[in-house]
């Protein structure tokens, strides 16, 4: 059985969820749910996860999968690209077409507009935060920021994630309330509270979501708990 993570937020018009690892095919350290083809998992397997995961959750397509790299590219997801496109988000104004990023500690966020006409998928980590992949995502979308909303997909918690002094170097000072010093000369960071300090800054205050953390739910791929593992899929559309 497909388990999932709900967008809890009360727009109906948006379908939006993250998925968890189990009621796949994958085998061994990618057990069982992997959505990935690059990660060395059975691609067979992979495309039965895929799959599975289309019939369960009723997914209107196939999703616009993304070969991801850290950038802050955003494309539209209604173009037939022959190939994953080269990004780390996607939008649609379009019914039914289906946005997906894939995690597996890194922070999923679905950005959508309150009358439901507009969705994207953007995938947050540290380097796509400072990168600007939630400005690349609000300047996609063709409606003001002040109309819409995020949801903020699991991530790896605060207390799980150790980054060094150039990664809190590379924010701006506004946002080292999200870093707790450590005697190593580390730093605990909070992407939950990096990416909410972006979405603010940008017009964004309405948003839900937040607070899990990825390494410490064995329903959650982590790679910071497990470097050999599958990805999970927030995906969404517009009903």
């Amino acid at each position: 059985m497909i388990d999932i993570l709900s967008a809890a937020w009360p727009y109906s018009g948006i379908r939006a969820f993250t998925t968890r690892n189990g009621g796949g095919l994958s085998a061994g350290p990618y057990g069982s749910l992997n959505l990935a083809t690059h990660v060395d998992d059975r691609v067979q397997d992979v495309m039965a996860n895929r799959a599975r995961l289309k019939e369960a959750q009723r997914l209107p397509n196939n999703p616009c999968w993304l070969r991801q790299v850290h950038s802050a590219t955003v494309v539209d997801a209604a173009h037939p690209y022959p190939e994953p496109p080269t990004a780390d988000g996607s939008f649609t104004i379009s019914p039914g077409v289906v946005c997906a990023v894939l995690t597996a500690d890194c922070l999923p966020i679905v950005l959508a507009d309150r009358s439901a006409r507009v969705v994207a998928v953007l995938h947050g980590g540290w380097r796509g935060l400072v990168g600007g992949i939630i400005e690349a995502g609000i300047r996609a979308l063709p409606t003001p920021p002040r109309t819409l909303v995020a949801w903020l997909g699991p991530a790896i918690g605060p207390a799980h994630y150790e980054v060094g002094p150039e990664v809190r170097a590379a924010f701006d000072k506004e946002a080292h309330m999200a870093f707790v010093a450590l005697r190593t000369g580390k730093y605990r960071a909070d992407l939950y509270a990096l990416a909410r300090w972006r979405l603010r800054a940008a017009g964004i205050t309405e948003i839900y979501g937040g607070g899990l953390d990825t390494f410490h739910d064995e329903s959650l791929y982590s790679f910071r708990r497990e470097p050999v593992c599958g990805r999970m899929a927030t995906v969404a559309w517009i009903v």
